[in-house]
Parts: C-alpha cells; sequence; structure tokens
C-alpha cells in the first residue's frame, strides 16, 4: 500500500493560501450596527459581566466559555519531529484546533507557550483557566507531561486531557475491545506487551488495567528492555509503577506467547520472529508513526492469524486519535464537566468499539473506495463515520454524569442526540422530520431496482428503520446472492421479493396497460415484454394498483429513459403538470429548485405551473414557500427576450391568486442575499427564497451539480411531483443513504 504523497510545496502551500495559518475568527452576533456596538461592548456587556460576578456559574451561558477549548503545548515532543520549540509547533496546534471544529463543532484556539519549565506553564495555563471550557494539552515530552497534567488537573476546575497519553489510549482499547471480541479472548486474561514506555504507552496500559487487565499479564519495554522489578537504569516513577515480577529481559523475551503487542515506539522495533512466537490468533497494534513497528504485510507473512492495527490511513485498523478527542470534550464540554475521568474515556472506547460492530454507512465506504464491514480489517470506526457526532459524546455525558463531574447534567438524553446530530448536518432536522412522519404512515415502498446492491441495502436499511415494509423488486436467487456478496444474508428473509413471476397481478397490469398503450403504437406482445421484463414499469403498475404506497427507482438508468418507462404507467408528461424538484442543502439553508426532470424549456404558463408544484413540495417538507423566478436580470434590467417569460410568469400568478410568496424576475442573488434583497424594497418576497424557478431543465440540472460538486451540498431528487402518486427517482450515483432519503420521501407520500 503507497502512501498518500504529499510535497513539501503541496504542505506549504496548503498552510499559506488562501490566507496564511489554518483559521479565522467570526462573530456569531451582528456587528454592523452602531446598536450592535453598544450591545457587544460598552455600554451592553457591562450587564452580563454583573450577571457572571454574581453568579459565575453564568460565564457558561453568556459567554464561549462553555464551547471553547484550548490546545496549548510548549513544543518539546512535536508529532514524531522532537524539541522544535513552541513557536515551530504552532501548525500543529493549528491543525488540532480545527479538527476540534471540524469533527465536533467545539470552537478551539492554540497557544504556544515558550518555556520548558513545568511550573512556568502549570502557572500559565491556570491564570488562562476561566477563559475556558476545557484545556488539551499537546506534544509535551515526557517526564513533564504526566507532571504538568496531574498538577493542572488537581489546580483547575475544567477538564485537563493531554490528547497524546489519553487520545491514543482511548483508541487502542476500542480496537482491542474488537480485536479480543473477534479472537474469542477476554482482556482479564489476556498476556499485553507493550513497548515504548512514554506518555502513549504509559497511557495505554493505565486504561486497559482499569478496564480489567491484570497488573501481572502485563509487560512494559522501553529502549533499554523490560520493565521488571528491581531494575534501576532508566527508570521513573511512572515506569516503576508498571514494573512486574519476570524473568523476560528483552522485547523478543515478553513477546513468547503473549496475546497483545502494542507499539508506541519505533519503526522495525518488532520481528517476524517475535511475531512468530506470539500465542494463537494475535493481536498486534502497532502504532509507531510515520512507520509501524512491524508492518501489517510482514506480520500477516508469518502470522495470518494476526490482527494488525496501525497509525497509518494507508492500512485498515488506524489508531487515529480524531476519533476520540473531539468527542471526549464534547460530552464533556456539554455537561460543563469538572474533569475528563477514567469512566467517561472507558465510555468513549466501549462506544466506539460498538459502533465499529455496525453496518457502515454507504458514504463511508465510498469515501474509502471499499467496503467495510466489521471484521480483522475492520474493528474501529473510520473519522469520518457521521454516526460518531451523535453516538460519541452522549456516551461520555452519561458517564459524566453518572461519576459526579457534570455541573449541568443534561435531562433530556434523546434531545440532546438529537441536537448533536442537527450540530453536524443541517439536513438533520429536516430529514428527521420526514423520518418521524415515515415511521407514522408505515408505508409500502417499492424498490424497482432489485438488481443493485445499494438499492438492497437500502430496503433493508429502511426495513430494519421501522419505517414500514420494503417490496424489493427481483429475482430471489439474484437478491440472495447479493445481499450475501454484502454481508447482508442474515437480511434475506426480512424483506419481500416480488417479479412478474410470482405475482397473481400479472394479467390486470397488462390489461392496465395494454388500455393505455394500444392507441400508441403498442400490442399485447410489447405490453407482455413492458410489464413482466422491465422494472421499471412493473414497479409502477404495482403502485398504480395500490400494492404499495410509493416507489423508489433510477439507480441503474438515466432519469430521461426512467422518465420515459414511468410514462407508460403515468401520465408524467410536462402538459400533465408533472414537475421534478430537487432540494439543495447547504450550510443549514435548503433551496428548492425546479424544474429538474421533465420541462425542457417551460413557457411562462408552464413556469407558474412549475412554482405551483414546487410551492407544494416546500409545504410538504415542512418550509413556508417563497418563490424566485430566476434570470440573469432583475425586475426588467438588463432586457432581453430571454428573460422575457421570467418577467411574465409572476404575471400568471398573479391572476391565479396563489397563496405563497412569490417574486421575479431576479439574479440568484437577489433571491438568496437578504442584503441584495435590500435595494428592492418593492419585492414581495419578505426573505430569502427557498424555491427557484428557473428558466429550463439544462439551468436546472447545472445549478444541482454545481453546488453538489463546487460546494459539498446535500442533494434530495429529483422529487417527481404532479402525477398523482409518491415516484420518486434517484441519480445514478446515489449512495444508499440518497436512496433511503428518496424512500422516506416516496414513505411519506410527496407528490
Amino acid at each position: 500500500m503507497a502512501k498518500n504523497k504529499l510535497t513539501r510545496e503541496d504542505a506549504l502551500q496548503f498552510h499559506m493560501q488562501p490566507s496564511p495559518g489554518k483559521w479565522e475568527i467570526q462573530a456569531t452576533v451582528p456587528m454592523t450596527t452602531q446598536r450592535d456596538l453598544s450591545l457587544a461592548y460598552s455600554p451592553g456587556v457591562a450587564i452580563p459581566c454583573e450577571e457572571i460576578f454574581a453568579n459565575p456559574a453564568a460565564a457558561y451561558d453568556y459567554t464561549n466559555k462553555g464551547n471553547l477549548v484550548a490546545v496549548i503545548s510548549n513544543g518539546t515532543a512535536v508529532l514524531g519531529l522532537g524539541n522544535l520549540g513552541a513557536l515551530a509547533s504552532k501548525p500543529v496546534m493549528e491543525g488540532k484546533s480545527v479538527l476540534f471544529k471540524r469533527f465536533a463543532d467545539v470552537n478551539s484556539i492554540d497557544i504556544e507557550l515558550d518555556t520548558e519549565d513545568p511550573d512556568a506553564f502549570c502557572n500559565a495555563v491556570r491564570l488562562m483557566g476561566p477563559t475556558f471550557g476545557g484545556i488539551n494539552l499537546e506534544d509535551i515530552k515526557a517526564p513533564e507531561c504526566f507532571i504538568i497534567e496531574q498538577r493542572l488537573k488537581e489546580e483547575m476546575d475544567i477538564p485537563v486531557f493531554h490528547d497524546d497519553q489519553h487520545g491514543t489510549a482511548v483508541i487502542c482499547a476500542a480496537g482491542l475491545l474488537n480485536a479480543l471480541h473477534l479472537s474469542g479472548k477476554k482482556i482479564e486474561d489476556v498476556k499485553i506487551v507493550l513497548n515504548g514506555a512514554g506518555a502513549a504507552g504509559i497511557a495505554c496500559l493505565e486504561l486497559l488495567k482499569s478496564m480489567g487487565a491484570k497488573h501481572n499479564n502485563c509487560i512494559m519495554a522501553d529502549t533499554k528492555g523490560v520493565i521488571y522489578q528491581g531494575r534501576t537504569e532508566g527508570m521513573n516513577q511512572w515506569k516503576s509503577a508498571h514494573a512486574v515480577a519476570t524473568d523476560a529481559r528483552s522485547l523478543a523475551d515478553a513477546m513468547k506467547d503473549a496475546d497483545v503487542f502494542l507499539g508506541v515506539s519505533a519503526k522495525g522495533a518488532v520481528t517476524q520472529d517475535m511475531v512468530i512466537s506470539m500465542a494463537p490468533n494475535p493481536v498486534i497494534f502497532a502504532m509507531a508513526n510515520p512507520d509501524p513497528e512491524i508492518t501489517p504485510e510482514e506480520a500477516h507473512a508469518v502470522r495470518p492469524d494476526a490482527i494488525v492495527a496501525t497509525g497509518r490511513s494507508d492500512y485498515p485498523n488506524q489508531v487515529n486519535n480524531v476519533l476520540g478527542f473531539p468527542y471526549l470534550f464534547r460530552g464533556a464540554l456539554d455537561i460543563h464537566a469538572r474533569a475528563i475521568n477514567d469512566e467517561m474515556k472507558i465510555a468513549c472506547a466501549e462506544a466506539l468499539a460498538a459502533l465499529a460492530r455496525e453496518d457502515v454507512p454507504d458514504e463511508v465506504a465510498m469515501a474509502y473506495g471499499k467496503k467495510l464491514s466489521f471484521g480483522r480489517d475492520y474493528i474501529i470506526p473510520t473519522p469520518f463515520d457521521p454516526r460518531l457526532i451523535h453516538r460519541i459524546p452522549t456516551a461520555v455525558a452519561r458517564a459524566g454524569m453518572k461519576t459526579g463531574v457534570a455541573r449541568r447534567p443534561i435531562v433530556d438524553m434523546d434531545a440532546y442526540e438529537a441536537s448533536l446530530k442537527s450540530r453536524m448536518d443541517p439536513t438533520a432536522s429536516i430529514l428527521r422530520s420526514l423520518n418521524a412522519r415515515a415511521r407514522q404512515a408505515q408505508s409500502t415502498v417499492i424498490f424497482a431496482e432489485g438488481d443493485d446492491p445499494r438499492v438492497l441495502r437500502a430496503a433493508v436499511l429502511y426495513q430494519r428503520a421501522g419505517m414500514g415494509k420494503a417490496l424489493v423488486v427481483g429475482r430471489s436467487d439474484d437478491v440472495r446472492a447479493k445481499l450475501t456478496a454484502e454481508g447482508l444474508a442474515e437480511a434475506v428473509d426480512e424483506i419481500e421479493v416480488v417479479n412478474a413471476a410470482n405475482t397473481p397481478h400479472l394479467e390486470t397490469y397488462k390489461a392496465f396497460l395494454y388500455q393505455r398503450l394500444q392507441r400508441k403504437g403498442f400490442d399485447a406482445h410489447d405490453v407482455h415484454r413492458l410489464a413482466a421484463r422491465d422494472r421499471h414499469v412493473f414497479a409502477a403498475l404495482m403502485l398504480a394498483h395500490g400494492h404499495g404506497d410509493g416507489m423508489v427507482t433510477g439507480v441503474t438508468r438515466k432519469s430521461a429513459h426512467v422518465l420515459e418507462m414511468l410514462n407508460h404507467v403515468f401520465d408524467a408528461q410536462p402538459h400533465d403538470g408533472a414537475v421534478g424538484v430537487t432540494a439543495v442543502l447547504n450550510k443549514g439553508r435548503i433551496v428548492l429548485i425546479t424544474d429538474t426532470l421533465v420541462h425542457e424549456w417551460p413557457d411562462e404558463n408552464d413556469l407558474a405551473d412549475i412554482a405551483e408544484r414546487g410551492a407544494s413540495v416546500a409545504r410538504a417538507l415542512g418550509l413556508e414557500p417563497r418563490v424566485a423566478f430566476l434570470s440573469f436580470s432583475t425586475f426588467g434590467y438588463p432586457v432581453s427576450e430571454r428573460a422575457e417569460k421570467m418577467h411574465k410568469a409572476p404575471k400568471v400568478l398573479d391572476s391565479r391568486r396563489v397563496d405563497f410568496e412569490y417574486e421575479g424576475e431576479m439574479t440568484v442573488d437577489v433571491a438568496l442575499n437578504p442584503k441584495a434583497q435590500e435595494n428592492y424594497p418593492f419585492s414581495r418576497l419578505t426573505g430569502p427564497a427557498n424555491v427557484l424557478v428557473v428558466p429550463a431543465r439544462h439551468s436546472a440540472s447545472i445549478s444541482v451539480k454545481l453546488m453538489q460538486e463546487m460546494a459539498g451540498a446535500t442533494v434530495i431528487g429529483p422529487i417527481l411531483s404532479g402525477v398523482g402518486k409518491s415516484v420518486q427517482i434517484c441519480s445514478t450515483v446515489s449512495t444508499v443513504n440518497d436512496i433511503l432519503n428518496m424512500a422516506v420521501i416516496a414513505a411519506c407520500g410527496i407528490d
């Protein structure tokens, strides 16, 4: 496996552009008017000052303390580079700060202290305590890191957490729980050998012992060999605490019959002979960076039964601290914790281990370019798993409340978990609402393309989530084989597979279809072929006859072809009132773009119809519609015959006396930007538009795909509206999650 190739120029350019460094500060309150400034500073700021003076806990209500963590270092142990000093450590600390924000929405500031004196360091950090809700210590060499962390934990009333120690320990523990589960071993029984008696190594062993590992079963080694009882060379109080009575003196001695090896040491420290000497089904966590103590290839060459993890992203089972520290602090901050204790760290490890055993979301597998499922090469969740943000902090918060370190316990944990989902995913609130409606409706949804693994997984997820019943159009043997290949063999008996060969309704379907198509050039043979062999048509016939409440299709064929097939069963032509509406969600905002599916070049009357359908879909999604007719001109300027129909369309709606806001024609910035809207006080829109009617299908398609590719927007749709039945058409690049979202919309009956 090749490493990602990054040149020095790549790295330097990344840190220089678009502006030096990796983060900036943005105000969360308006700062434009004199009144804003008076409230933000003098005289208005005096009021919260008085409140906090009277009640110090009010600082969590009136300041950003409750969501602010300091990343603090003196640069004495920067990555694997050694003592580079405070200033040279700043890029790393900035990086840590943005990871806090990216993964857990924790605001963070990096602070580099220019001192190697533990007393001076502790005094500086302690004096900054009122500013922060937590302290993340980083890249401080041992043994000073132990002294500094212990003293600050004693002197401060906010969490102090040295991530190099405990972050590694938590992820290591999570992976080890699953590795032992797969090996059929228990933590209290296994022999563990640790190589590397520094901050991370000692923390790993301490946490594992608190989780049940026996002291006498754990052997620690450093560059001078095994740390045994009676050894004097190179010892300190932290190493002595883990000394054991053993005859082993070298790492090779210790490795004999060991069940687990944990390495936080150096490249090449472990040989293949050492691995051969280990117990059956050995667990090897070679976590030295950038190069492990032994590579997975080397270990597996002599022990195919080994489960191997490293610190590298280009190997399976990466022990990555980003899986821990953001979520530990998120949970701790949200209960206004006084500390992060062992119970909270164990809760984090156990929650991570449990998450790795669950089915992996499709977008995660796509991001990594491979299928992921719990097993020997997947014992630790990936950092981009979207479930981390709401699973791990809740577990941490519960443990913190149970152990009495919470200043403000969370009363409603379900609401807390929901808020975490919304915190990182702007689509969450809308999707949660749709999911709730789908669960209440308990609709039967027809998945037309049972020959695609993505569709099968979505069907299984739909049913397992309690949304309703999934009907899959396909052949039973093929569905069974594909589900088994996807690691979902147990789901074969959960979903119902339907096709022309096993339905009692085929003749009814054919008679219906012949009645519709006999005067359109189709004979009985053509109709049989369509009904019995085309899955899009067959699924549509099921829906038309009430044998399902909604259908999802379009994953395997382009939307134009799918729409052509659907028109054999439904009236979904432009003159029938059918419209395609696509929801685009980005940065906490949602807009519906129409028409993305049916009308090639609509006139002003068509555009008015499209606006009405778009408004209807908006309301079905829980939005109060504000419709904007878009063009390159705004309210008649510049003049162009190309913009004329967009100018006329609002006048058509005037005559219809519709019950929603609409305006146009206008450019997209005028439609979406409140400041731009201020230039047109006569506009009938009371806020940014959320339904955008564009001049033609090609411009709609361009708009959606541009937002998706350039802005990373979440796209749902096109939602086919106006056909009288809930028919939803996915794109051919849909993920399992996209298909599931469309199934939920179908279940809600949005038309």
